[in-house]
């Protein structure tokens, strides 16, 4: 469906000295009223629910601090920024919230308050602000957000900063699992990946809480399943191959698909509506890409983890994806004026 649409303005009975803006755009014309940016963003805050519990379990106070850093944070830069821009306030509509705790619930627990706070002006000055406000960023603002700090901070993000002092409620204290796979090490049960009873990031260690909570967004259709489904696949497909055709490890391709932020970003990641492709086959190209980058950035890269470059990077082609999955308009695509039936 073509997003051109043309503008007119008219004045206002009521008003004679107000305008309006008209749009005109073709069919169809159905308006969900309840289906508004405020409802979706609730509808997230919610799915992330069992992610935060599971977060402030296992994690105590650091994963808190995180989670009211980035959260108070990005809503004061949504704040400050668009009033800089002379734009009306939209705190309202929960977008910069649900920006503050994907983004706090992605950094380490152990990390400083200043990082999240830093990250927190980041996404949203640079990964919203700057591209017109909510609905208009080419990229994830979390990712942006969290993606500059890993640059500007590496020893605080790097994978000291999972190590943890007083070891968490369940004595984590080892290296994250993909961490541990980088230098060969034995896995993690599968069971102990599922829980979330090992270390990493606040809200990518429990499998099960990501699946609840990507479950209820599937559910309510706040999140299209093709993003998810496609990247998981990926994941499957090449975590399989390679175990069949490399030597016998400990590793498998369910251990890639429960470990690090692979379901984190798959639910809740992947599937922001504003920088992923519009139509079903192009959202089912995207999770297939972002999952073939995840693995690709694992086991080719020095870094042990992939979710977050490979979000940005396949963000970047979308509006390539869009052009190439148009769907054909009902009755066959329009003949050229002038041209032979």
């Amino acid at each position: 469906m073509s997003e051109e649409t043309t503008e007119t303005r008219s004045a206002e009975a009521e008003d004679p000295g107000s305008e309006r803006v008209i749009s005109v755009s073709p069919g169809p014309h159905l308006l969900d009223q309840g289906h508004t940016t405020r409802r979706m963003m609730i509808d997230v805050l919610l799915g992330l629910a069992p992610v935060v519990l599971a977060a402030l379990w296992l994690f105590r106070w650091g994963a808190l601090m995180q989670l009211v850093v980035c959260g108070v944070g990005c809503m004061a830069a949504e704040a400050i920024f668009t009033r800089m821009r002379g734009q009306a306030l939209r705190l309202h509509d929960c977008s910069a919230l649900v920006t503050g705790v994907i983004l706090g619930l992605s950094l380490p627990s152990t990390a400083s308050w200043y990082i999240g706070l830093i990250a927190s002006f980041v996404a949203i000055g640079l990964g919203k602000i700057v591209f017109g406000g909510v609905g208009a960023n080419l990229f994830n603002p979390a990712m942006v957000g969290r993606a500059f700090v890993m640059i500007a901070f590496p020893a605080s993000l790097g994978a000291s900063a999972y190590v943890l002092a007083d070891g968490g409620v369940h004595g984590i204290t080892m290296a994250t699992p993909l961490t541990v796979m980088k230098q060969g090490g034995e896995a993690p049960t599968l069971l102990a990946l599922f829980l979330g009873n090992v270390n990493g990031s606040p809200g990518e260690t429990s499998a099960l809480a990501c699946m609840i909570g990507g479950a209820y967004l599937l559910i309510r259709r706040t999140a299209s399943w093709e993003i998810p489904l496609g990247l998981i696949l990926a994941v499957l497909a090449i975590g399989g191959i390679a175990d069949l055709s490399g030597e016998p490890t400990s590793w498998s391709a369910l251990h890639h698909c429960f470990s690090g932020a692979l379901l984190f970003g798959a639910f809740f990641i992947a599937t922001d509506p504003v920088s992923s492709p519009l139509t079903p086959r192009g959202k089912f190209i995207f999770g297939l890409g972002t999952g073939a980058l995840v693995m690709l950035l694992r086991g080719l890269s020095g870094y042990p983890e992939g979710v977050m470059f490979a979000v940005l990077l396949m963000n970047s082609v979308v509006p390539l994806i869009n052009r190439w999955t148009i769907p054909t308009p009902v009755g066959g695509p329009v003949q050229a004026e002038g041209s032979k039936v």
